[in-house]
């Protein structure tokens, strides 16, 4: 009987998706859920936040991209794709989606709330909030799969890419 194969480490984490900082690109999401009860000024700039969060794993995929490439006229382009890939794919499933989606569900069930009920305003905005902050956990998978399935039946066609 030989000795069974060894398995190669697993791979690093990722800062980017695998720790806490992912929590960074649900930033706006969280501001859109409090978009009723705090100033508008708080709300973007927890989309600062989120943008920052989608342009440094770009940065961080397009580095890794490039050294992971042997130094050759490839080696650029194979960054570059690595980069606006991932920048475009984080806009749209992190900061730019998910926010209008969150912003819809605050701004709707405000108004049913309004509509329905005869609760006073501050707790209409504070239920508004929670709504918000409760549907997060349920858009991320579908946008994300949603996001997926866009850039794999455009964007993603016009380069090839290196599995």
């Amino acid at each position: 009987m030989g000795s069974p194969a060894e398995e190669p480490p697993p791979p690093a984490p990722d800062l980017y998706r695998d720790t806490w900082v992912r929590y960074l690109g649900y930033a706006n999401e969280v501001g859109e859920s409090f978009r009723a009860i705090v100033p508008v000024s708080l709300v973007w700039a927890s989309y600062g936040v989120a943008t920052a969060y989608v342009a440094a794993d770009a940065i961080d995929k397009g580095k890794k991209a490039a050294s992971a490439k042997a130094v050759d006229k490839g080696r650029s382009r194979h960054a570059a794709v690595a980069v606006v890939d991932t920048f475009i794919w984080q806009a749209l499933a992190s900061v730019a989606i998910p926010g209008f989606t969150i912003n819809r569900i605050c701004a709707g069930s405000l108004y049913l709330m309004a509509s329905l009920t005869h609760w006073p305003l501050s707790v209409r905005k504070w239920a508004t909030t929670a709504v918000g902050l409760s549907a997060i956990p349920f858009i991320i998978k579908p946008i994300d799969r949603s996001v997926d399935f866009l850039m794999d039946s455009s964007l993603r066609k016009l380069y090839k890419t290196e599995e």
